[in-house]
Protein backbone atom coordinates (compact mmCIF):
# COMPACT_ATOMS: atom_id res chain seq x y z
CA UNK A 1 0.00 0.00 0.00
CA UNK A 2 2.98 2.57 0.43
CA UNK A 3 4.18 1.40 -2.42
CA UNK A 4 0.68 2.50 -4.24
CA UNK A 5 0.75 5.70 -2.34
CA UNK A 6 4.21 6.51 -3.25
CA UNK A 7 3.53 6.05 -7.11
CA UNK A 8 0.46 8.05 -7.08
CA UNK A 9 3.16 10.81 -5.97
CA UNK A 10 3.91 13.31 -8.39
CA UNK A 11 7.10 12.60 -10.51
CA UNK A 12 9.00 15.55 -8.60
CA UNK A 13 7.77 14.95 -5.30
CA UNK A 14 9.32 11.27 -5.84
CA UNK A 15 12.36 12.62 -6.58
CA UNK A 16 12.76 15.38 -4.17
CA UNK A 17 12.14 12.51 -1.68
CA UNK A 18 15.14 10.78 -2.88
CA UNK A 19 17.13 13.75 -2.92
CA UNK A 20 16.38 14.70 0.62
CA UNK A 21 17.02 10.72 2.05
CA UNK A 22 20.65 10.91 0.08
CA UNK A 23 21.12 14.43 2.07
CA UNK A 24 20.05 13.12 5.38
CA UNK A 25 21.83 10.12 4.96
CA UNK A 26 24.90 12.27 3.79
CA UNK A 27 25.55 11.10 0.75
CA UNK A 28 25.16 14.42 0.00
CA UNK A 29 27.11 16.68 2.51
CA UNK A 30 27.14 20.76 3.19
CA UNK A 31 27.95 22.79 0.79
CA UNK A 32 28.06 19.71 -2.01
CA UNK A 33 26.28 20.21 -5.52
CA UNK A 34 23.07 18.10 -6.32
CA UNK A 35 22.81 16.78 -9.73
CA UNK A 36 21.52 19.76 -11.53
CA UNK A 37 18.35 19.88 -14.21
CA UNK A 38 20.33 17.75 -17.07
CA UNK A 39 21.64 15.06 -14.48
CA UNK A 40 17.85 14.70 -13.07
CA UNK A 41 16.10 14.38 -16.25
CA UNK A 42 18.10 11.97 -18.09
CA UNK A 43 18.26 9.64 -14.93
CA UNK A 44 14.52 9.69 -13.84
CA UNK A 45 13.54 10.58 -17.58
CA UNK A 46 11.18 13.68 -17.13
CA UNK A 47 10.76 16.97 -18.46
CA UNK A 48 12.75 20.30 -17.06
CA UNK A 49 10.08 21.50 -15.27
CA UNK A 50 9.33 18.13 -13.23
CA UNK A 51 13.80 18.40 -12.31
CA UNK A 52 13.21 22.15 -11.56
CA UNK A 53 10.19 21.59 -9.24
CA UNK A 54 12.10 18.47 -7.75
CA UNK A 55 14.95 21.06 -6.77
CA UNK A 56 12.34 23.94 -5.99
CA UNK A 57 10.94 21.69 -2.90
CA UNK A 58 14.42 21.12 -1.57
CA UNK A 59 15.22 25.13 -1.66
CA UNK A 60 11.84 25.74 -0.47
CA UNK A 61 12.40 23.83 2.84
CA UNK A 62 15.55 25.29 3.24
CA UNK A 63 17.73 22.36 2.72
CA UNK A 64 19.91 23.34 0.02
CA UNK A 65 20.76 26.91 -1.94
CA UNK A 66 20.89 28.11 -5.56
CA UNK A 67 23.89 29.52 -6.56
CA UNK A 68 23.64 31.57 -9.72
CA UNK A 69 25.33 30.14 -12.68
CA UNK A 70 26.83 27.54 -10.46
CA UNK A 71 24.08 25.20 -9.42
CA UNK A 72 22.07 23.89 -6.22
CA UNK A 73 23.98 23.23 -3.35
CA UNK A 74 23.15 21.81 0.44
CA UNK A 75 22.97 24.42 2.56
CA UNK A 76 25.47 24.44 5.03
CA UNK A 77 23.87 26.75 7.41
CA UNK A 78 23.01 24.93 10.91
CA UNK A 79 19.23 25.45 11.82
CA UNK A 80 18.80 27.36 15.19
CA UNK A 81 17.14 25.16 17.94
CA UNK A 82 14.83 27.10 19.27
CA UNK A 83 14.72 26.34 23.33
CA UNK A 84 11.40 28.45 23.91
CA UNK A 85 11.03 27.68 27.96
CA UNK A 86 14.98 27.89 28.71
CA UNK A 87 15.23 31.15 26.92
CA UNK A 88 12.80 33.25 29.03
CA UNK A 89 13.95 31.60 32.25
CA UNK A 90 14.52 34.36 34.84
CA UNK A 91 17.76 32.88 35.57
CA UNK A 92 18.63 33.55 32.19
CA UNK A 93 17.99 37.08 32.02
CA UNK A 94 18.06 37.93 35.85
CA UNK A 95 21.48 36.75 35.79
CA UNK A 96 22.36 39.55 33.22
CA UNK A 97 22.56 37.08 30.25
CA UNK A 98 20.50 37.28 27.30
CA UNK A 99 18.32 35.22 26.16
CA UNK A 100 19.58 34.34 22.72
CA UNK A 101 22.40 32.74 24.31
CA UNK A 102 20.99 30.06 25.12
CA UNK A 103 19.91 29.01 22.19
CA UNK A 104 23.32 30.23 20.00
CA UNK A 105 25.80 28.68 22.10
CA UNK A 106 29.14 28.86 20.50
CA UNK A 107 27.74 30.61 17.34
CA UNK A 108 27.64 34.34 16.40
CA UNK A 109 24.63 36.28 16.62
CA UNK A 110 24.34 39.91 16.21
CA UNK A 111 21.46 42.48 15.75
CA UNK A 112 22.51 44.61 12.94
CA UNK A 113 19.91 47.00 12.67
CA UNK A 114 17.59 48.72 15.59
CA UNK A 115 15.18 50.79 15.71
CA UNK A 116 13.51 52.00 19.14
CA UNK A 117 11.01 55.05 18.29
CA UNK A 118 7.68 56.29 20.29
CA UNK A 119 4.71 56.15 18.57
CA UNK A 120 0.94 55.39 19.29
CA UNK A 121 -0.56 52.16 19.81
CA UNK A 122 -1.84 50.40 17.20
CA UNK A 123 -4.96 48.90 17.90
CA UNK A 124 -4.15 45.01 18.42
CA UNK A 125 -1.12 46.80 20.56
CA UNK A 126 -3.17 48.76 23.37
CA UNK A 127 -6.00 45.70 22.87
CA UNK A 128 -3.14 43.51 24.48
CA UNK A 129 -1.30 45.61 26.36
CA UNK A 130 -4.63 47.44 27.85
CA UNK A 131 -3.53 50.88 27.42
CA UNK A 132 -5.90 53.27 25.38
CA UNK A 133 -5.83 53.15 21.33
CA UNK A 134 -3.48 55.61 20.38
CA UNK A 135 -1.13 55.68 23.66
CA UNK A 136 2.56 56.23 22.89
CA UNK A 137 4.36 53.22 22.82
CA UNK A 138 8.48 52.59 23.38
CA UNK A 139 8.59 50.28 19.44
CA UNK A 140 12.13 48.21 19.42
CA UNK A 141 12.73 47.20 15.91
CA UNK A 142 15.74 44.42 15.56
CA UNK A 143 17.05 42.62 12.73
CA UNK A 144 18.64 39.26 14.27
CA UNK A 145 21.67 37.44 11.77
CA UNK A 146 23.19 34.72 12.86
CA UNK A 147 26.69 33.15 10.94
CA UNK A 148 26.19 35.83 8.98
CA UNK A 149 22.24 34.81 7.60
CA UNK A 150 19.52 37.40 8.28
CA UNK A 151 16.77 35.12 10.84
CA UNK A 152 14.84 36.93 12.65
CA UNK A 153 12.96 40.37 12.46
CA UNK A 154 11.74 40.78 15.97
CA UNK A 155 9.54 44.30 17.01
CA UNK A 156 8.86 44.73 20.74
CA UNK A 157 5.68 47.27 21.87
CA UNK A 158 6.27 48.65 25.68
CA UNK A 159 3.94 51.17 27.27
CA UNK A 160 5.73 54.33 26.74
CA UNK A 161 4.84 55.73 30.75
CA UNK A 162 6.49 52.39 31.96
CA UNK A 163 9.65 52.71 30.36
CA UNK A 164 10.27 56.43 29.86
CA UNK A 165 13.95 57.39 30.89
CA UNK A 166 15.30 53.95 30.91
CA UNK A 167 17.34 51.91 28.82
CA UNK A 168 14.76 50.02 27.08
CA UNK A 169 14.30 53.03 25.09
CA UNK A 170 17.89 53.44 23.98
CA UNK A 171 19.35 51.07 21.45
CA UNK A 172 21.52 49.10 24.00
CA UNK A 173 19.34 47.86 26.71
CA UNK A 174 22.27 46.18 28.55
CA UNK A 175 22.81 43.07 29.87
CA UNK A 176 20.01 41.37 30.64
CA UNK A 177 18.07 42.98 27.59
CA UNK A 178 14.51 44.18 28.44
CA UNK A 179 13.27 41.98 30.58
CA UNK A 180 16.25 42.99 33.30
CA UNK A 181 15.18 46.35 33.09
CA UNK A 182 11.97 45.93 33.97
CA UNK A 183 12.70 43.95 36.67
CA UNK A 184 14.83 46.99 37.76
CA UNK A 185 11.22 49.51 37.24
CA UNK A 186 9.16 47.01 39.67
CA UNK A 187 7.62 45.11 36.37
CA UNK A 188 9.46 41.96 36.16
CA UNK A 189 7.84 39.60 33.69
CA UNK A 190 6.46 36.59 35.98
CA UNK A 191 4.74 34.96 33.16
CA UNK A 192 4.86 34.86 29.12
CA UNK A 193 2.49 33.54 26.29
CA UNK A 194 3.52 32.57 22.70
CA UNK A 195 1.12 32.05 19.94
CA UNK A 196 2.88 30.69 16.84
CA UNK A 197 1.47 30.55 13.19
CA UNK A 198 2.98 30.14 9.56
CA UNK A 199 2.50 31.94 5.93
CA UNK A 200 4.61 32.83 3.29
CA UNK A 201 6.40 36.13 3.49
CA UNK A 202 5.55 39.50 2.64
CA UNK A 203 7.97 40.92 -0.43
CA UNK A 204 9.73 43.32 2.22
CA UNK A 205 10.13 40.45 4.81
CA UNK A 206 11.54 37.98 2.26
CA UNK A 207 14.18 40.61 1.41
CA UNK A 208 14.92 41.84 5.04
CA UNK A 209 15.71 38.26 5.62
CA UNK A 210 16.58 37.10 2.07
CA UNK A 211 14.44 33.95 2.14
CA UNK A 212 14.87 32.07 -1.19
CA UNK A 213 11.86 31.97 -3.64
CA UNK A 214 9.12 29.10 -1.98
CA UNK A 215 10.45 29.87 1.79
CA UNK A 216 7.55 30.75 4.55
CA UNK A 217 8.32 32.39 7.90
CA UNK A 218 6.86 31.79 11.09
CA UNK A 219 5.05 33.82 13.21
CA UNK A 220 5.73 34.10 16.90
CA UNK A 221 3.87 36.48 19.19
CA UNK A 222 5.23 36.77 22.80
CA UNK A 223 3.51 38.76 25.20
CA UNK A 224 5.30 38.98 29.11
CA UNK A 225 3.22 39.45 32.55
CA UNK A 226 4.17 41.32 35.76
CA UNK A 227 2.24 40.53 38.75
CA UNK A 228 -1.20 40.31 38.88
CA UNK A 229 -1.41 39.76 35.16
CA UNK A 230 -0.20 43.16 33.69
CA UNK A 231 0.90 42.81 30.28
CA UNK A 232 4.38 44.66 30.08
CA UNK A 233 5.58 44.00 26.42
CA UNK A 234 4.32 42.44 23.09
CA UNK A 235 6.97 40.80 20.73
CA UNK A 236 5.81 40.12 17.20
CA UNK A 237 8.57 37.90 16.01
CA UNK A 238 9.18 36.78 11.91
CA UNK A 239 11.31 33.85 11.59
CA UNK A 240 12.89 31.77 8.49
CA UNK A 241 11.31 29.17 8.80
CA UNK A 242 13.61 26.94 7.43
CA UNK A 243 16.75 28.53 9.95
CA UNK A 244 15.09 27.39 12.69
CA UNK A 245 13.58 24.52 14.97
CA UNK A 246 11.19 25.14 18.36
CA UNK A 247 12.18 23.32 21.03
CA UNK A 248 10.07 23.05 23.61
CA UNK A 249 10.76 20.81 26.75
CA UNK A 250 8.77 20.64 30.38
CA UNK A 251 7.65 18.68 32.45
CA UNK A 252 4.13 16.17 32.03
Amino acid sequence: MATQGAQRQPKYQRIADELRDAIQAGRYGPGDRLPGENDLMATYDVARMTARQALGVLQSEGLTESRKGAGVFVRSFRPLRRQGIKRLAQSQWGEGRSIWSADTEDRTLVVDKVNVTEEPAPDRVAGVLEVEPGAAVCVRRRRFVLDGKPILLATSYLPASLVAGSAITQEDTGPGGTYARLAELGSKPVHFREEIRSRMPSTSEASELELSTGTPVMLICRTAFADKGRPVEINEMTLDAASYILEYDFDA
